[in-house]
């Protein structure tokens, strides 16, 4: 309640009720994963490199730093432009890192497929989409004219308002595999030695 208030959240009996369950959900699965990291490898060190190395990871994926693609791109054209740009830039004298960040602002399109299985970006998007999803106050932004936030929130992030309860579903169904994974690591596994 006293980060919620910090926050400055809208004060809804809804979202509050959503940024709670969120909240929750997220701390179980990290207790859960950490638990299932335990339990798949021989000892503690092991499992807190690997833990170490993925939560950072989902940090990198989770879209807060780098949002995901919303749309498709075109599939053809875009990916032989994309081809071009890459043997150009690789023999130009300029850094390829700092002429491809400039072109490509979003988390690449062959990397999608992991911020739609990455823990962090549920709940992001559950957090974004419950607190700012429905909120109608237009943009002061010179370019986003006449765009309210909730439209802003789905053109740029891709985060639907009314898919809440998919958001929902993944976390219990995240917290549930990483929890059946460590049940069954803990009854299968046996990294004793003789």
């Amino acid at each position: 309640m006293l980060v919620y208030s910090m926050i400055g959240f809208e004060w809804t009996a809804a979202k509050f009720l959503w940024y709670l369950f969120f909240m929750y959900f997220t701390l179980l699965y990290f207790t859960f994963y950490g638990m299932m990291a335990v339990g798949l490898t021989p000892n503690e060190s092991i499992a807190a490199i690997i833990s170490s190395a993925f939560y950072n990871v989902w940090n990198l994926f989770s879209g807060f730093l780098i949002p995901r693609p919303v749309s498709y791109p075109p599939v053809g054209f875009a990916f032989f432009f994309h081809s071009l740009l890459l043997v150009v830039l690789n023999t130009w004298p300029i850094s390829y890192y700092s002429l491809h960040s400039f072109f490509i602002q979003k988390i690449p399109v062959w990397w999608r497929w992991y911020s739609w299985i990455c823990p962090v970006a549920w709940t992001l998007y559950g957090l974004v989409a419950s607190q700012f999803g429905d909120i109608m106050h237009t943009l002061d932004d010179a370019e986003k004219e006449g765009q309210t936030v909730a439209q802003f929130i789905t053109e740029y992030f891709g985060f639907h308002h009314d898919q809440l309860w998919l958001v929902a579903v993944v976390h219990v169904a995240l917290a549930c595999f990483f929890a059946f994974l460590f049940s069954f690591a803990i009854m299968k596994f046996n990294f004793q030695k003789r």
